[in-house]
């Protein structure tokens, strides 16, 4: 039941980052505070549609 999904960048909307979530046990969006390459430094990374 795990189900792939990509990391949107919250300050410039890239997709930086895939990850995987099962959603049976998290219902809400996943959060992650990541490094951005582009941005330069660790801004906070959003569930997208993958």
């Amino acid at each position: 039941m795990q189900d792939i999904i990509l990391l949107q960048c919250a300050s410039c909307k890239n997709k930086n980052y895939s990850t995987t979530k099962n959603k049976k046990n998290v219902t809400d969006k996943l959060v992650l505070k990541k490094y951005c390459r582009h941005c330069r430094k660790h801004v906070e990374h959003k569930e997208t549609k993958a």
